[in-house]
């Protein structure tokens, strides 16, 4: 079998070795590996054709749809390098994009025209515009945009030759860019090579084979959703993608339908699953996995109860280097506050505050080193300088997080929280992180939040924001007696309130910035 240099590879390989297959179920429509490849095809030697050439960068301004799987590949084919960009993305934020990366295509959704319209009017560099669903009042309104052509234009489906492969896999595949909730947003720059290496990683431990149907309503704009379906069409599996878990009880039917073997969520996701109190028969699912933060033991428990024939994975990453550590299920146990052991092929410890490696049960700044870590921050070197040194071996980088973690005397790590959000109220130092889960223990909590707010006596004061399962009552007088039962002083929240919803992402994490 020939070695998949390239990330591309995977996915033609798989087309190659079963193109009637089924590979993608979006919108109660099913996709053949055959059907998708040489639509990629056609729409890849579009792109050359309208100038993109190696290492152009190329800009998908879209939902979860089968349109942005077809972009994807198509990218890469090309030759050039994919950015995936979250459809609620705003204007200025879309435009800065452009402009950081300097896009020379935009592929992108007539429905979201408000936003690329002007965001594209102010990028010079892009020079050619492909828009799905573009009708004859549009193509008006859009006729100043650089070479636009409408989605059905570029992409038949019909047999035509590959394009020249030029890439080698040290080049760049992808450009993901973070929140940006502390400024501006980054540009984490991945590999094929970066690329591969997370998805034989993750695929090994989750035994995914050619038989497993992955569910995917996590935004392909985020790492997460987008290595679902990576890493199920490398396996030649189906993808079931949707565009949210906006309407869980939908989605769950799908799922049975489907009979989904592979459920990826995040907390905010299981709570809502949670709260539905709704039987459903899951049986066909055979693994569970949550990234983004460590699932409160509860749910871990409440999530075995409703998926009791699957196993529940527990993981920790971050967009730099994909994922950091998974907790095996049978550990799940008597390790159910870890975040796991290291990736397979990943290596990692803990340094103090003077860099040098710290023992077990001593809290520092994580350190990953691994073929998963990223090139750097897309044309920011200082910023990269900051996350990526040098590392045990001569001329080798790693990656600090910037994540303050623990390692236990058997190599279980714990996530205690983001160096940046740490709070510092009466010269003490709080992990928002420790008092959530406090909070997450009490019975009748659903959600919780704590951030520090300025406080002339404390310097930062601690609030929480709390949210009650359906039903429940429970006073912030009544939490807060249960946090000084189980917190140092110094840790208890002196305000705490009561919200019927916190805000979150597009990737369904908690927004703190927008908490006060």
């Amino acid at each position: 079998m020939r070695a998949c240099f390239l990330l591309y590879d995977l996915f033609a390989d798989t087309a190659r070795a079963t193109p009637d297959d089924v590979a993608l179920v979006c919108d109660r429509k099913r996709y053949s590996y055959g059907e998708l490849a040489r639509r990629a095809r056609s729409l890849a030697h579009a792109l050359v054709e309208r100038g993109v050439r190696r290492g152009d960068r190329v800009v998908v301004f879209a939902d979860n749809s089968v349109e942005t799987v077809i972009s994807f590949w198509a990218v890469l084919e090309a030759n050039a390098v994919v950015s995936i960009v979250h459809p609620q993305t705003k204007t200025d934020k879309l435009a800065y994009m452009l402009a950081d990366c300097r896009a020379r295509a935009v592929i992108t959704d007539r429905r979201l025209e408000a936003v690329f319209g002007p965001a594209v009017r102010r990028c010079a560099d892009v020079a050619s515009v492909v828009v799905i669903g573009l009708d004859d009042d549009a193509r008006t309104r859009l006729g100043d945009l650089p070479r636009l052509s409408a989605w059905e234009d570029v992409t038949g489906d019909r047999p035509l030759p590959p394009v020249p492969r030029a890439c080698i896999d040290v080049d760049l595949a992808a450009i993901i860019y973070t929140s940006g909730s502390t400024g501006e947003p980054k540009g984490v720059m991945l590999t094929h090579r970066n690329m591969l290496a997370a998805t034989a990683s993750i695929s090994e431990y989750l035994s995914i084979t050619h038989d497993d149907v992955i569910l995917c309503v996590l935004p392909l704009a985020f790492d997460y959703g987008l290595y679902q379906m990576i890493m199920g069409f490398a396996a030649g599996g189906r993808v079931v993608l949707e565009r949210s878990f906006a309407y869980p009880v939908e989605t769950m039917r799908l799922v049975i339908e489907e009979r989904v073997t592979g459920f990826p969520g995040v907390p905010t996701m299981f709570a809502s699953l949670l709260a539905l109190r709704t039987p459903f028969d899951l049986s066909a699912i055979r693994y569970v996995t949550n990234t983004a933060a460590a699932l409160p033991v509860k749910h871990i428990e409440e999530l075995r109860r409703l998926f009791p024939t699957a196993q529940v994975f527990s993981m920790y990453g971050l967009t730099e280097c994909k994922r950091c550590t998974y907790l095996p299920p049978a550990d799940l146990d008597r390790k159910p506050d870890s975040v796991g052991i290291a990736i397979p092929n990943t290596e990692l410890w803990i340094v103090d505050e003077q860099g040098q490696r710290a023992p077990a049960g001593i809290v520092g700044e994580l350190v990953i080193r691994g073929s998963t870590v990223m090139k750097g921050y897309w044309e920011k070197p200082e910023a990269t300088a900051r996350k990526l040194r040098p590392g045990p071996v001569s001329g080798e980088l790693v990656l600090y997080t910037g994540d303050l973690c623990r390692l236990d005397e058997d190599g279980y790590l714990y996530f205690v929280s983001r160096m940046d959000e740490v709070i510092k109220s009466r010269g003490e130092k709080v992990p928002p992180k420790e008092v959530e889960s406090t909070i997450l223990a009490i019975p009748g909590v659903r959600e919780a939040a704590v951030i520090g707010v300025p406080d002339l006596l404390l310097g930062s004061a601690i609030k929480a924001f709390v949210v009650l399962e359906a039903g429940v009552v429970l006073d912030a007088s009544a939490i807060q007696r249960e946090c000084r039962e189980r917190l140092e002083s110094f840790k208890v929240p002196t305000m705490i309130e009561l919200r019927a919803e916190l805000p979150k992402s597009g990737n369904g994490k908690i927004q703190k910035t927008e908490l006060s």
